[in-house]
Order: structure tokens, then C-alpha cells, then sequence
């Protein structure tokens, strides 16, 4: 028996040492691999600590033995990682809000002259709207007389001398009386003065009265000056009369030689083919020059002989006064292809002065996209242009007034063009067209209806900075034959000469244009370079250092894959070796008697094993005859 035991350690020996010595070509083909994974996390971050660039992770393995060291550099190196990428949110979030450089350049070259428009400031009467505008005059006079006890002298023509009273009350009087001008107490909208005018009038405020369709919601639209008031309620009946018109070609009763005396460009005179005609309901005929139609004006001086010199004709004769209260003519500068919107940009000129108005243009290009909500073209802004012209900020914004407008109100202003569809509102049709569009002017104002936010500044804009110097003219010298040649020349014979021509020049003042540009701030070569700075002052590392911790990231994710299925793997075998619950294993007591058609089988198994090498028997061979010996 112990020579048997004796034997049986032998050869366990012998197979022990032949799995040693298997180990190194093991060892050799997992070397020769393609792909070298680490067997722990462990391992993978000494080996990573080791070898990279990064500094201070070389401290993390060299202070092992030391804890409190280990501990140190542990959170100094994990918060130096903190503070490195808190930097780069910084970087992310100034890239991300696209900031750009405001760009300053001078350019010289020769000036492209702009667009100038003219009006009369007067609105004429037109003879298609004669009759109608007599009975406003004649009901406004009465107006007048009972509120304030001023008898208005009104010029009739020869019609409406025999248009009778009667007849007015058939017609405009009955509408003028559905919105009556009234004065009422300031403090208390509800009081309203009876015939009698009271003698203090510094408590009340005077306005007319809007109503809706069924007259049970009213509101005054009321002013503190009187004028205004007066003038805005005329104002109202006024364009009601001009929206009966089929066309405004009925309107069109333009005397260009009668407003404009004297027209003169870079010391060429004018013709009718340097301007266009457009009739305005207040400013009256409307005149502009250079408008693109024809070829287009170019300046190559600056100064006032090389820019636009006009003399104009400034008298009210059979105008309007109770629509323009001012005395002169209005004059607006803008850029080819873009509408004259007199109110928002223009200025008036003086009777009797020499009005000269330099130039200094500015253009503006902004970065469309994610830099700013400027817009090209104008068409991804969610509004319909309903002006024959390119896109500008106030034609969007006019464009959606006029359709809510024609969506809340049913019809159009006729202020504004009019959509497809559509007809301009007038009272005879529209009852309470005026008590919704005072209603709809307050909700615009207060950007209720969002035009303010739906209409995007184009990126493109071209401005023209004016400066105006006024003179006399003529002089009191000069003024006896300049007077006298322009009676000769255009028929001017007005008992107040002065008060009835004026003049204006509009030239370059320098030979050159300013351009505000604009340019990303914080390129994607910005976020590089800022990026890299941080990393070297925190790490003072390069790119190969990024590459070597993606790296580690990635050997750690498949780490962490293996293991996960090592484990799932062993889970799924010791949960299938393991015997149901309530299961007997039968196979002992199945009979072994077989039918008797049934063979007999036998299994034979072959058991291959290892010869030892010859050292291990000469070694096995030697104790033994030891222990022989002995015994």
C-alpha cells in the first residue's frame, strides 16, 4: 500500500510539472494576440498610470505604499479633472451662444445716388370726390360752430351751392351723426356736454364716438387737444369718402410743373422719366425721384453741386385745411425698390428757406443662421408682403396690421395696400369698421398680435444719416428777380411770394461709405485652441494624451462587458446543473432485463493518459527501491 501511494504522488507530480511547462506556450499564443485586454480594473489603471503622458498619474502607482500619499494625489488629480472640464462647459456654452466681432471698413467708390420722395403736404380735392368732400366741409362747419362758436369760412363750389341740406341728410350726414365729435369730462368718459359749451373747457377732453355693429358696446376715441381731435375725426370721414373710389387712377390729378419749378442733377436738368407719381390720403400728390424705373443716379463728388437741387411751390390752393395744418412740403430719402413710408422717416421743408441736407451712408450686414434672427429675403417670415417691393422691417410689419385687419374687421385700411380678395373699408358697408380698427390699433401697439416679434430685421440694410443746414431764399436782395423769373417762367404770381416757393438740396457729404460687418467670434479653430490651453494648464499634456484616455475609457467599457458575461455565463451553468425542485433521479432502479428482442450493448471506454517524462520515473523508480530497502 505505501508503494502503491508512493506511486500515485509520483505520477501527480509528473502531471504537475507537465502543466508547468505547458503554462509558457499558453502564456506565448495569449502574448501573440491581436487584441490585449487587462484581466481586472486593476490592473488596466496601473497600467495606465504607468504608461501615460498625463501628468501627475505616475503618482497614483509610485505612492502606493504610502496611503496618505495615494489619497492626496487621488483627489488633487480627479479635482484638477473637475476643474478642466467645468472650463470646457464655459468654452461649450460661449460657443454655443455664437457670438460675433463687429467688423468697421471705409469704402471709396462711387456713390449710388437714393431714392427721394417729395409731397405737397396738401391733400388736393379731387373733382371724383368733389361732392362728398363739400358735404364733409359743410357738416364739419356746423361741427365747429356748436362745439367752439367759430364760424369756419368754407369756399364752395358752384355744385354745392345748389346741393341743399336735405340732400346731406340722405346721405354722409347720416353716417358723420352715427360717430358724433363730443367733448366730455377727462376724470369721467360717461358725462358729456350738452349744447351749451361750458365755460371751463380745461376739465374736458374732446374725441367721436365708435360703436359695434349692434350699438351696445361704445367707446370714445378721445385726444387732448382739440386739433387733433378735429383733425383725426375729419381725417376718419375723409378716407371713408376716398374708399367709394373704383380705382385710385380716378385720384390721379398730378401737376408735376405746378409743384416742381425747378429740378436739376449733378447740373442736368429733369425730366418725367427721373420720377414716379403716387397719391398719399394726407400728405397729398407724392413725387420720387429715382426709383429704379430708369437708369439709376450715381454721384462721383461729394458736395452740393453734385447731388439733387429742386425749387418747389409751397402754397395751399384749393387743398384740404382741415387734413394738413402745416405749410411747406414733406421730403423722405430712402433706398431704390423700398416704399416711402412718409410718416416714420420723413421731414419737412420751410416756406421761404433754402433747406440743403447731406448725406452720410451706412451698411449693415449681419450673419444670418444660429448668429442672429435676421433675415435674408424675407420669405421665411411667416407674413405675407403685400407691397410690391423688396423686404424691410416696416413693410412686414404693415403687412400684418392689414391682414389681421381684413381677418378681425373684414375689410382693409386704406392706408395700407390692399390684399387679394379684400375691399377697403368704408362705413356705407362696414358699420363698425372704425370701432374695430381702434380696438385692433391698441392690440397692435401692445404687440398682441405679435407683428412686432413675427417681423425679422433683414440682414442687409442700407441707411442714409442726414444733416440739414437751413438758409433764407431768396435772399432780400435777390428776391425781387428771382421772383420776377419765376413769374415769367412758371406763372407764379402769389401775393405772398416768400411764403410760397422754398428750396432744397440733397448731396453726399464725403466720398465714401461706412460697412458694419459682422463675423463669428468663436470659430470651431477658436474652441480647438481654447481647449487645448486648458488641457496643457491643467495637465500639460497634447492630443496623444486625449487619445490615451479615450483609450482607458474604452478598455474599461470592455472590461466591464467581459466580466458581465463571464458572470451571466457562470449564473446560466449553475442554475442548469441544479435538479428541479421535487424531481427524482430513476435511473438506478430502471430494470436491466432487457426484452427479448432487445441486444445487448456495451460501452467501452478508452482513457488516454500522458506517459511521464523519464526524469519523473527515474525519480518515482528510486524511492521506490529506497522503501524496498528499508523494509
Amino acid at each position: 500500500m505505501p508503494q502503491e501511494e508512493s506511486m500515485r504522488q509520483c505520477k501527480q507530480g509528473a502531471q504537475h510539472q507537465q502543466k508547468h511547462e505547458e503554462v509558457p506556450e499558453k502564456a506565448e499564443e495569449k502574448h501573440e494576440g491581436l487584441i490585449e485586454f487587462h484581466n481586472s480594473y486593476r490592473e488596466l489603471f496601473q497600467f495606465f498610470c504607468s504608461n501615460t503622458t498625463i501628468h501627475g498619474a505616475i503618482r497614483l502607482v509610485c505612492s502606493k505604499k504610502n496611503k496618505m500619499k495615494t489619497a492626496f494625489w487621488s483627489v488633487l488629480f480627479f479635482l484638477t479633472f473637475g476643474l478642466m472640464y467645468w472650463q470646457f462647459g464655459i468654452l461649450y456654452r460661449e460657443y454655443f451662444s455664437f457670438p460675433v466681432s463687429l467688423n468697421l471698413n471705409l469704402n471709396s467708390d462711387r456713390l449710388t445716388f437714393p431714392a427721394v420722395t417729395l409731397c405737397t403736404l396738401n391733400p388736393y380735392r379731387y373733382s371724383a370726390v368733389q361732392k362728398e368732400l363739400d358735404e364733409l366741409d359743410r357738416i364739419t362747419h356746423q361741427t365747429l360752430m356748436d362745439m367752439y362758436n367759430y364760424n369756419m369760412s368754407v369756399t364752395q363750389s358752384d355744385w354745392a351751392a345748389q346741393y341743399t341740406h336735405k340732400r346731406s341728410s340722405r346721405s354722409l350726414f347720416h353716417y358723420v351723426q352715427r360717430h358724433p365729435l363730443r367733448r366730455h369730462k377727462r376724470d369721467n368718459p360717461a358725462i358729456v356736454e350738452e349744447n351749451n359749451p361750458p365755460v371751463d373747457k380745461s376739465d374736458w377732453k374732446i374725441g367721436f364716438l365708435l360703436c359695434n355693429e349692434k350699438s351696445d358696446d361704445c367707446f370714445h376715441q378721445t385726444y387732448s387737444s382739440g386739433v387733433d381731435a378735429v383733425r383725426e375725426w375729419y381725417s376718419f370721414h375723409y378716407i371713408n369718402i376716398l374708399a367709394r373710389m373704383p380705382s385710385t387712377k380716378d385720384l390721379d390729378e398730378s401737376n408735376f410743373e405746378s409743384f416742381i419749378y425747378a429740378c436739376r442733377f449733378n447740373d442736368v436738368t429733369c425730366d418725367k422719366a427721373n420720377y414716379t407719381h403716387f397719391h398719399h390720403p394726407i400728405y397729398g400728390n407724392c413725387y420720387t425721384f429715382n426709383d429704379g424705373n430708369s437708369s439709376l443716379w450715381t454721384s462721383s463728388l461729394p458736395g452740393i453741386n453734385n447731388g439733387l437741387s429742386l425749387v418747389v411751390r409751397t402754397e395751399q390752393n384749393d387743398f384740404i385745411p382741415l387734413l394738413s395744418t402745416v405749410t411747406g412740403a414733406r421730403v423722405m430719402v430712402h433706398n431704390q425698390n423700398e416704399p416711402a413710408f412718409m410718416d416714420d422717416g420723413g421731414f419737412n421743408i420751410r416756406p421761404g428757406i433754402e433747406t440743403s441736407i447731406s448725406m452720410r451712408k451706412e451698411m449693415t450686414l449681419r450673419l444670418g443662421g444660429s448668429y442672429s434672427d435676421c433675415t435674408e429675403d424675407g420669405k421665411d417670415v411667416p407674413v405675407q408682403n403685400l407691397y410690391l417691393s423688396r423686404y424691410t422691417e416696416q413693410v412686414c410689419i404693415r403687412s400684418c396690421f392689414q391682414l389681421n385687419m381684413v381677418k378681425r374687421c373684414g375689410c382693409a385700411y386704406y392706408f395700407y395696400p390692399l390684399p387679394s380678395g379684400a375691399e377697403y373699408c368704408d362705413y356705407t358697408k362696414h358699420i363698425a369698421w372704425g370701432y374695430c380698427y381702434y380696438k385692433l390699433q391698441a392690440e397692435f401697439k401692445a404687440d398682441i398680435l405679435g407683428c412686432f416679434r413675427k417681423c425679422r430685421k433683414p440682414c442687409k440694410m442700407t441707411e442714409y444719416h442726414l444733416s440739414a443746414g437751413y438758409s433764407r431764399w431768396p435772399s432780400a436782395l435777390s428776391e425781387d428777380w428771382v421772383f420776377h423769373m419765376l413769374s415769367q417762367q412758371n406763372k407764379y404770381n402769389i401775393t405772398s411770394k416768400r411764403n410760397g416757393v422754398a428750396k432744397l438740396n440733397i448731396f453726399f457729404e464725403e466720398w465714401k461709405y461706412k460697412t458694419n460687418g459682422e463675423s463669428p467670434a468663436f470659430t470651431v479653430v477658436t474652441l480647438l485652441s481654447q481647449l487645448g490651453n486648458q488641457w496643457s494648464l491643467w495637465f500639460g499634456s497634447s492630443v496623444l494624451s486625449v487619445a490615451e484616455l479615450a483609450e482607458l475609457i474604452l478598455d474599461f467599457v470592455v472590461i466591464t462587458c467581459i466580466l458581465s458575461f463571464r458572470w451571466l455565463r457562470t449564473w446560466h451553468e449553475t442554475a442548469s446543473t441544479m435538479p428541479p425542485p421535487g424531481g427524482h433521479d430513476n435511473t438506478d432502479f430502471q430494470s436491466e432485463v432487457s426484452g427479448p428482442s432487445t441486444p445487448h450493448r456495451f460501452t467501452v471506454e478508452a482513457v488516454v493518459t500522458t506517459l511521464p517524462s523519464y526524469n519523473s520515473l527515474e525519480q518515482c523508480e528510486s524511492n521506490r527501491d529506497a522503501e524496498m530497502g528499508l523494509q
